[in-house]
């Protein structure tokens, strides 16, 4: 199985995989796409960015394009359904499906319900061929009587299932099972599997069969370059300011912070450097969210700062105030979400678990491409942590995680900077630039322009209240002056200086010509007798 043309597909999928530049199977797909055409169920687990969500939509694909070869108007319609546990992931799931269904989207229907309300969506369903969304939305359309699975579905795929019960769908999937029909075809997918994935097994699977593919949780050394800085608290905006300022990294950054305030803090602080980069706040609609991660893929910035969990760890405070807190439980930015050519995964909270640290410096280094992870380790927490990460990987068949080293005496001349800008983010000034990224939400929600139509005085006292700049841009702080670069990047930092025009001179002995010469009277020569 050594191409795409070996699984017997047809032509249009094949020309679909074709235009998406992809030259062979990777090895889930290998494995995963014959026995899944051969009607088994699945219980597959690889590690992020190993092709998954492609293994299980050329199966559905090509199990609809074969059965529509059959006219028969007496059967009736059959629909698979993907199961996802966010919202990024079930827009993710539905591009990646309309980019296979190119020269099929006639024939082959996908529909997207996880980012649609039901009463959108609620009248064209029964014209779609898969489903995709979290088990909450399938739910609701069951429950609206939209969409009923025990009579037309035929197909059941549940991805990132290792997510589900965290997500809190332990309820939604209950529910989901006693709904299931008879005869169907099953397909978990997983990064790992744990409890919750066995107990989803025994629910919803008969007789699967397991692929645990021989695959380190991460890259190998050729792929991803994984680095450890060990350094004090106090080091890390300093660490951080240097890697941006003295060109030291390169190409597209994901940070990941253990806390929303943070991502503000660190936002805030490199701002007053000129340094570009935007916060995924789980706080904001997922439409705002989703509308980042494409800005990021586009290339509008090239650095994203962000949590992977859904609420904020920073204190025991905060951690007693979970349940008031607005996070959206489907946001998780470790997991799933396809952030495109990501070059660097920069950790500057230490993860607090090693399946915590998969899954970020996942998002590199994913299919053919290379990448760089970069780890501060700056407590005795951390320290643990590491340990924990190193057992868990050290199996050899992935990349080791290295020193970096930094020479930090060598950038002690930029710590004054550092430490004024930091000085200047204060709780206060964090704060308010969360209530004006929410303040911007508020004005351009459509759901809130009625009232505001109706409710004038409303906006107007929202709009008068004005939020503070929250830093304030100085120009000797855009570059870093000559004397401060380190002895040993200076060949690399300092430019050349403009080289002077070589035509021309400083003293000129030469006669000028005259400026006009084309004016007869002035070039009339005679001859001396």
């Amino acid at each position: 199985m050594d191409s795409f043309a070996s699984f017997d597909l047809d032509d249009r999928l094949l020309k679909a995989i074709s235009k998406l530049g992809w030259s062979k199977p990777t090895e889930v797909q290998r494995r995963t796409v014959p026995l899944a055409l051969e009607g088994k169920d699945l219980i597959v687990r690889a590690k992020t960015g190993s092709g998954k969500t492609a293994s299980y939509l050329i199966t559905i694909l090509q199990n609809i394009l074969k059965k529509s070869r059959v006219v028969d108007k007496i059967t009736p319609k059959k629909v698979a359904v993907v199961l996802v546990p966010s919202k990024e992931l079930s827009k993710q799931a539905y591009r990646n499906a309309l980019e296979l269904t190119t020269s099929c989207s006639r024939t082959v229907k996908v529909l997207d319900v996880g980012n649609s309300s039901v009463q959108n969506v609620g009248s064209i369903i029964p014209s779609a061929d898969v489903l995709i969304g979290t088990p909450a939305k399938i739910l609701a359309h069951i429950n609206n009587k939209t969409f009923d699975m025990k009579s037309s579905m035929d197909y059941l795929v549940i991805d990132e299932a290792d997510l589900m019960l965290s997500f809190g769908y332990e309820n939604d999937l209950n529910t989901l099972v006693k709904n299931l029909p008879k005869i169907y075809q099953a397909l978990l997918v997983s990064a790992t599997i744990g409890s919750d994935v066995e107990h989803l097994k025994s629910q919803i699977l008969r007789d699967p069969v397991v692929l645990k593919l021989q695959q380190s949780d991460v890259p190998e050394e050729g792929k991803l370059n994984q680095f450890i800085v060990k350094c004090e608290a106090d080091d890390k905006f300093l660490l951080a300011y240097s890697l941006f300022k003295l060109n030291l990294i390169q190409g597209k950054n994901l940070i990941f912070v253990n806390s929303i305030d943070k991502c503000y803090r660190l936002k805030l602080f490199f701002e007053q450097f000129y340094i570009k980069s935007c916060v995924l706040n789980s706080e904001l609609p997922q439409s705002s969210r989703i509308h980042i991660v494409d800005e990021f893929n586009k290339g509008v910035y090239d650095t994203v700062i962000a949590t992977d969990e859904s609420v904020s760890i920073d204190t025991e405070k905060t951690k007693a105030k979970k349940s008031k807190k607005t996070t959206d439980k489907e946001y998780n930015v470790s997991r799933g979400i396809d952030f495109q050519d990501v070059d660097n995964v920069i950790n500057l909270d230490f993860p607090t678990t090693a399946d915590a640290y998969i899954h970020r410096v996942g998002r590199t280094a994913r299919g053919d491409n290379t990448g760089t992870a970069l780890s501060f380790v700056a407590s005795p927490t951390d320290q643990t942590n590491l340990t924990k990460l190193e057992a868990k990987i050290k199996d050899g068949s992935g990349a080791d995680l290295k020193p970096y080293n930094f020479k930090i005496n060598e950038i002690e001349g930029l710590r004054y900077r550092v430490n004024d800008a930091f000085n200047n983010v204060t709780k206060l000034k964090v704060k308010d630039a969360r209530l004006k990224e929410i303040k911007g939400e508020i004005f351009n929600s459509s759901k809130l322009k009625t009232y505001f139509e109706d409710n004038p005085t409303d906006l107007k006292v929202l709009r008068h209240d004005k939020i503070l700049a929250p830093t304030e841009q100085r120009p000797h702080m855009k570059n870093v002056p000559d004397y401060l670069v380190p002895d040993s990047l200076k060949q690399v930092m300092l430019k050349p200086k403009r080289k002077r025009k070589q035509h021309i001179p400083f003293h000129d002995n030469k006669k000028k010509k005259p400026k006009h010469n084309n004016d007869p009277l002035k070039t009339f020569k005679s001859k001396k007798k």
